[in-house]
């Protein structure tokens, strides 16, 4: 079943594509548009050999399944082509559509390879770079009532300073899993979810680490190759890229903002508005600083650096640079032969704006491609729905304004018609009344008015009572609303966008992975509802 999605960008992007042509490198829902970036791809010069070892070393290192090791053999080949997606390192996973990016971008290799005969392997970029450790500190998992609850761990050292790959977890992830197993309706699967989520996340464990081992779990035997965005031995295979913007400093942040505000013309929005003195590179000493130019002079923070010691560092230390989100697609886009990213709706929002920032870095931009959408929900919260014929998104405010709009529609028509006929009546002899109390006495008018409005209050309440006993007589509909609108939007928020991986396996078990694989669409500009 498919219901709402997206902003205007994302329904014109899919739907309309021509308006926004000038920003994407081709629409992915054209033949002629796959044929031409994998011709591009393939021809690109890069180093295959050295990042085909980097991954084999990072998923030996993980003791990734081996249908992972073996697609990222795969890369080798100078005819393979990648589809990439990726995420922030998230605790526990991360929300569902974490997993739905994955598989998203591993069935569109799979359609790839069939549809064009080309090897085509799934990259899953871990983006360990990223130091908004608040972003990936919590996850949320509802208990047995479907109530939300927040699981954050804390106690790290240098978190929000450094980037996520650098964050070690301590002994408070043992207090933070103890939580979880106690908050998770307790399943056929629970026992198995939380030791394996124990496997993943240790004390003394990177953040990134974790992450990486568990999308290895889940999404490796697929043949998903996940990379830590942070090992400096893929450094070296950036250079060119730091090299580049240090020699023309501001310039990838001109053309980003140059295609923003064409965008903001065309009505739509820019994601990214970049600092008026940013470079879009960080220093990794020390943390994770940003370099600014401005007045013809470098800055790492607030410390003024000579060019040509930065540009040294760059040639001889590549892994002292990390690349904001302005560079960071071009640096991945360089290092793999990707002919199409899987993106979320921000992330296809900041990727219209880089266009010319690729051309400018000599890479070839890649199709974007929606990332799939969708909500699970089980069988009861489908049946209310189409009981009802509420839409989804109906569900999303708390309280039951809705429900009782629909209660209301249900009453039996002489019910209703008598209470609208009721109010009519009393409305038309209270106007007539108005109408005829000045010539008596003008001094009444107050008093008509004022038993006007509590005539008014007594039939709203005599409605109100009514719809009581209908939700009284519905008190079995009642309770499948609430399940469904805690399902579906726990807190008000879509449930994609919130509930965790953990839940997931805890509710699904070993089959989570190969039924959401098999039953996920992947047309964009839809939401769908999923039963699993």
């Amino acid at each position: 079943m498919r219901q709402w999605s997206g902003s205007r960008l994302s329904l014109d992007y899919t739907f309309q594509h021509h308006k926004l042509a000038a920003y994407y490198a081709g629409d992915p829902a054209t033949p002629e548009a796959w044929r031409e970036v994998i011709a591009r791809v393939q021809t690109q010069p890069r180093e295959r050999d050295r990042m085909v070892a980097i991954l084999q070393a990072q998923l030996e290192q993980r003791q990734a399944p081996e249908q992972a090791r073996a697609a990222a053999a795969k890369l080798a080949d100078p005819r393979t082509v990648a589809i990439v997606t990726g995420q922030q390192a998230g605790l526990f996973g991360g929300p569902l559509y974490t997993l739905m990016k994955g598989l998203t971008a591993a069935r569109l290799a799979a359609d790839i390879e069939t549809q064009f005969g080309v090897p085509c392997v799934t990259v899953f970029w871990n983006h360990a770079e990223d130091h908004d450790w608040e972003e990936v500190a919590s996850a949320w998992v509802l208990d047995a009532d479907l109530q939300a609850h927040r699981l954050t761990v804390g106690g790290i050292e240098g978190d929000g300073h450094v980037p996520v790959g650098q964050v070690h977890l301590t002994d408070d992830i043992t207090r933070v899993l103890a939580d979880l197993d106690t908050l998770l309706p307790q399943t056929e699967f629970t026992a198995d979810t939380v030791a394996q989520l124990r496997r993943c996340y240790q004390p003394g464990t990177g953040m990134a680490d974790a992450f990486g081992h568990l999308l290895d779990a889940l999404l490796g035997p697929l043949g998903v190759v996940v990379f830590d965005g942070s090992d400096s031995a893929a450094k070296p295979l950036a250079s060119a890229i730091f090299r580049r913007v240090l020699d023309h400093p501001g310039r990838t942040r001109q053309l980003a903002s140059a295609a923003g505000e064409a965008l903001v013309a065309d009505g739509y929005h820019a994601q990214v508005l970049a600092q008026p003195d940013g470079t879009a590179l960080f220093s990794m000493v020390g943390g994770r600083i940003p370099i600014r130019y401005r007045d013809g002079q470098f800055f790492v923070g607030d410390t003024p650096v000579e060019a040509e010691t930065l540009r040294a560092d760059a040639e001889a230390h590549p892994e002292h640079f990390s690349p904001n989100v302005l560079l960071r697609a071009v640096v991945q886009d360089t290092l793999l032969p990707t002919i199409a990213y899987v993106a979320g709706p921000s992330e296809l929002a900041y990727l219209g704006q880089l266009k010319s920032v690729y051309a400018f870095h000599e890479t070839a931009m890649p199709l974007i491609v929606p990332r799939a959408t969708g909500t699970i929900l089980d069988s009861a919260s489908l049946r209310f729905l189409s009981r009802t014929s509420l839409e989804l998104r109906s569900l999303q405010a708390q309280d039951e304004h809705v429900l009782n709009h629909w209660l209301e529609s249900q009453l039996p028509p002489t019910l209703e018609q008598a209470l609208h006929d009721l109010e009519h009546t009393m409305d038309e002899r209270m106007g007539a009344l108005l109408a005829a109390v000045p010539a008596l006495d003008p001094t009444l008018d107050g008093a008509v008015k004022s038993s006007q409005g509590r005539i008014a209050h007594e039939l709203r309440g005599l409605h109100a009572k009514v719809i009581t006993a209908a939700k009284r007589r519905h008190d079995t509909l009642r309770r499948q609303f609430g399940h469904a609108q805690h399902l579906a939007f726990p807190g008000g928020h879509p449930q994609e966008r919130v509930v965790c991986l953990a839940w997931f396996m805890n509710r699904f078990g070993p089959a989570l992975v190969p039924r959401l694989y098999e039953c996920l669409p992947v047309e964009g500009g839809k939401h769908w509802l999923l039963q699993l």
